[in-house]
């Protein structure tokens, strides 16, 4: 029975159980999507990344990333724990890796600090008004939302850091949205901006730490508060930290690992 190996890290905390579990999968080729999704349901967690060695100029690896139910075309946390398996169990020696994704290249560094600092783009976002179902979902918004064409996902900025700890949306009215997900935000109390993020759209009722999103609150934030260099926490019960600068048409997106599990995936013949 051929066999794959797999490895769980916890990402964007140093801390054991907590951050966001993301399962990372190296590959020598593509398997079937079919079986991609399979296997990504059932690790069951957010996110499952899979790796192959990269046939495109200027990256080392390609790159994807599969929720229980879907492909997505850009994941912060995955991304974070796959350069970490590669630099600390795969034996990479450089300390930068590049992907190849269906978001373009993204870029992973390890810092002196041992911090993983990512390169991802700078998600555009517009201007939309509230739509009813996110009303029904949340109850009192803001009549305006922002809605990032590149994932779908709708953004809520809210008063206060109390809004986001206490947000309790209706996942029904959410998922009806047919998008990916809904990010609530607000200036922090003792961070620079806090976030959660709700993405049943994609059965994930709520991710623990999404980098992805702070590709658009980075930009976001670092217009609002007049500066490029932003502190972020993610306000799930598990909880992270994001360290967040904005570079022109990207964003450096840089957080901490731990390690969790490796084993191996038995697949069908």
């Amino acid at each position: 029975m051929p066999t794959v190996r797999l490895y769980q890290v916890d990402a964007f905390s140093a801390q054991l159980f907590s951050g966001n579990p993301a399962a990372v999968v190296p590959l020598e080729g593509w398997l079937d999507d079919a079986v991609l999704q399979a296997i990504a349901a059932e690790n069951n967690v957010s996110e499952t990344a899979f790796l192959v060695p990269s046939s495109v100029r200027d990256a080392d690896f390609e790159l994807r990333w599969m929720t229980p139910a879907a492909e997505v075309p850009l994941c912060g946390h995955a991304t974070l724990a796959t350069a970490w398996v590669l630099f600390n169990r795969l034996g990479w020696e450089a300390d930068q890796v590049r992907f190849h994704s269906r978001s373009g290249p993204l870029g992973v560094t390890r810092r002196a600090d041992g911090w993983l600092e990512m390169d991802f783009p700078n998600l555009g976002f517009e201007s939309v008004e509230t739509p009813d179902l996110i009303r029904e979902a949340f109850g009192v918004v803001p009549d305006r939302a922002f809605f990032v064409p590149n994932d779908t996902n709708y953004m809520l900025v809210l008063d206060s850091e109390a809004d986001v700890r206490q947000a309790d949306p209706d996942l029904r009215s959410l998922k009806a949205l047919g998008n990916q997900g809904v990010i609530v935000t607000a200036t922090g109390d003792e961070a620079d901006f806090v976030s959660r993020y709700f993405a049943p759209g994609v059965d994930v009722d709520e991710d623990p730490v999404t980098g992805s999103i702070h590709s658009v609150l980075t930009p976001y934030w670092a217009e609002r508060q007049g500066r490029s260099a932003l502190d972020a926490r993610q306000l799930s019960s598990r909880g992270g930290r994001l360290q967040c600068e904005l570079r022109g048409d990207r964003v450096a997106i840089a957080g901490q690992c731990a390690f969790y599990m490796a084993g191996e995936i038995a697949l069908p013949d």
